[in-house]
């Protein structure tokens, strides 16, 4: 088996963390007009040093700035693609008192463009905190396109500016990501992940049954989301790790979506031309590890077996056998470890405590460090 020293890193992790309390405190007064987005920024600057610092403590190598600067991991940088319209997502109250956070209706009531470099000025901030010398690699996190289909389905998308969605729509969609994955390879950006719940929700039966009502056919979705990523994989800049991480929902320590991966396996694993996976293992949730059969050779998937989503802590010997259960199926090289997914998808956070964050990490990177070896 051998270390990695490019990304994913054997352990990894997803990207977001809770938000401290200051920044929290700092958002509401700027959503009061207390204090200008410039004095916002610097207090996320100062959040985003102390984040850089926190993760290198740990001793991980991928770096992010904890999504720091979103409400919402998706809707914060989607709704700044021209053509695009977003509304913010509203809790809901289900019959049994839980809550859960009610998809955002994103819709398409323009052309497609790149208008603007979304996550430069981000990037660039976070790089120059990242200490030297340690081969540590700044990940920048942004949704994956098919977040602008799945949720509304034909109806979500103008059919003015797009009568037929193949191939102009998917074209459009992948020219503008292509152009944001330029602009931040430009300024030395080499790991991108793509958050993705669409193919995860696709292994859910209550899911699949909405995309029918919209008109999908769930059984075929799969395979065109595999060609609409491959669109944005062929203009992926030479030297850069293109990831995607399957998310089932974490909302406040909830999920939205179950279900084996097999109905999604062979159109993720083996038709994508992504580099690398980030799926979500940490019950069952997500039923075995047979769909990971389908892994082409050269790729990777990391193993979320740590949940973010509760305070108790896994044991390296429970993550060990999971680890070896998954290499029955895939080889070992092709295997890495993380938490099943960030600590804060949106600015609420999990229910989860700081240190719970912290020795939830260490986990990963110690149980890594003991089965693939240490850098």
């Amino acid at each position: 088996m051998t270390i990695r020293t490019s990304p994913p890193f054997r352990a990894d992790h997803v990207g977001s963390f809770l938000r401290p309390k200051y920044l929290l405190e700092a958002r509401e007064q700027k959503a009061k007009g207390e204090i200008t987005a410039e004095q916002l920024r610097k207090v996320e600057d100062k959040a985003i040093t102390e984040i850089v610092k926190f993760q290198e403590d740990v001793g991980l190598q991928s770096i992010t700035d904890g999504e720091f600067r979103r409400t919402y991991f998706h809707i914060d940088f989607l709704e700044q693609i021209g053509g695009v319209r977003t509304d913010v997502p509203v809790t809901i109250i289900k019959p049994d008192g839980t809550k859960e956070l009610a998809p955002p209706v994103m819709r398409v009531i323009d052309k497609v463009r790149h208008v603007k470099d979304i996550q430069l000025a981000d990037f660039q901030y976070l790089k120059s905190q990242i200490a030297p010398g340690r081969g540590s690699v700044a990940k920048v996190t942004i949704p994956s396109p098919t977040m602008l289909h799945f949720r509304g389905g034909r109806a979500g998308i103008s059919k003015e500016h797009y009568p037929e969605l193949d191939p102009a729509f998917y074209d459009d969609v992948a020219k503008a990501y292509g152009d944001e994955l330029r602009s931040l390879a430009a300024a030395g950006c080499t790991y991108v992940q793509m958050d993705d719940t669409n193919l995860a929700y696709l292994c859910d039966d209550k899911m699949r049954e909405a995309a029918r009502q919209r008109g999908d056919d769930p059984n075929e979705l799969p395979h065109r989301y595999a060609m609409f990523i491959n669109k944005v994989v062929a203009q992926k800049p030479a030297g850069m790790t293109l990831a995607m991480h399957l998310c089932r929902g974490n909302f406040k320590s909830t999920h939205a979506a179950s279900g084996n991966y097999e109905p999604v396996a062979e159109a993720l694993l083996k038709e994508m031309n992504l580099d690398a996976y980030f799926l979500e293992y940490d019950d069952d949730r997500s039923g075995d590890f047979r769909p990971l059969r389908f892994l082409a050779p050269g790729k990777i998937v990391v193993l979320g077996l740590v949940t973010t989503k509760f305070g108790k802590l896994e044991t390296k010997d429970e993550l060990k056998r999971r680890i070896d259960e998954a290499a029955k199926y895939v080889a070992m090289d092709q295997l890495c470890l993380s938490p099943q997914c960030g600590f804060s998808s949106t600015v609420h956070g999990n229910d989860i405590a700081v240190e719970d964050q912290r020795a939830k990490l260490r986990l990963v990177v110690e149980t890594a460090q003991e089965v693939w070896g240490k850098a």
